[in-house]
């Protein structure tokens, strides 16, 4: 990459990170936010824990971990501003919303919402931590725009391990894949600035009752497989 073009994508990066670095509250959280940002864009491990990010970064693993654990900043306060910031960018009459799920295989039993369960990484089931994320796709471009992590029935019938683990009393409720899209979906159409008329997913959320007739009400449809053909982008699925 040619200096210029590198100053162009660093000053690039600067202006995103400034959009959002109030929103962290403290001034070393503000700080450390731009370090784990910049790490997660240049660390070329597959998995990006504090340990192999900070080996490109001048700051310790230790500073890193803290971030992550002991930084107190509202996680859905981020997320609309998320929205709304991506909204001028990305709105198209074209553009839909796509929901799945993706596993990531972990070790041990402590971490939140680790079991056996279906891993769409390795294709079987396996010890993993499955998400349920929200991305809205369209000509103009494309973002992850929410996500949630899934508890299977192992861990909300658990209150104990929920509370050894930090989970809040609130979500030790089992939701299933397609209520926790339909929950991030429905608040996103909520906060307004960022939408879609169509909703696209496997057959997990196409086949789901419950997002169908509460995804949107008119505004929104659910099917199983392929996107409307006019909406010119796929949208992937690991299962």
């Amino acid at each position: 990459m040619e200096l210029a073009e590198f100053e162009r994508v660093y000053d690039s990066f600067c202006a995103f990170h400034a959009e959002f670095a109030p929103d962290f509250g403290r001034k070393q959280w503000r700080e450390n936010s731009d370090d784990y940002l910049q790490g997660l864009l240049v660390q070329a491990e597959e998995r990006r824990n504090a340990e192999n990010m900070a080996e490109v970064l001048p700051l310790s693993a230790r500073a890193l971990q803290r971030f992550l654990t002991d930084a107190r900043w509202d996680d859905a306060a981020v997320t609309a501003h998320l929205q709304a910031y991506l909204a001028p960018k990305l709105t198209h009459p074209r553009a839909v919303w796509a929901v799945d799920s993706s596993g990531f295989p972990k070790q041990g039993t402590k971490s939140v919402g680790v079991a056996r369960q279906y891993c769409g990484a390795l294709g079987k089931v396996a010890n993993c931590q499955v998400g349920v994320f929200l991305a809205h796709v369209g000509p103009r471009g494309r973002a992850l725009v929410d996500k949630r992590l899934s508890l299977p029935p192992e861990w909300t019938h658990d209150p104990a391990r929920c509370d050894a683990a930090g989970v809040p009393k609130e979500q030790q409720v089992y939701r299933s894949e397609a209520q926790l899209a339909l929950e991030m979906l429905e608040q996103a159409l909520g906060r307004g600035p960022l939408g879609a008329e169509w909703v696209t997913g496997d057959d997990t959320f196409g086949k789901s009752p419950e997002l169908k007739r509460r995804g949107g009400g008119r505004r929104v449809a659910v099917r199983a497989g392929d996107p409307p053909r006019d909406a010119g982008v796929a949208a992937g699925t690991d299962r």
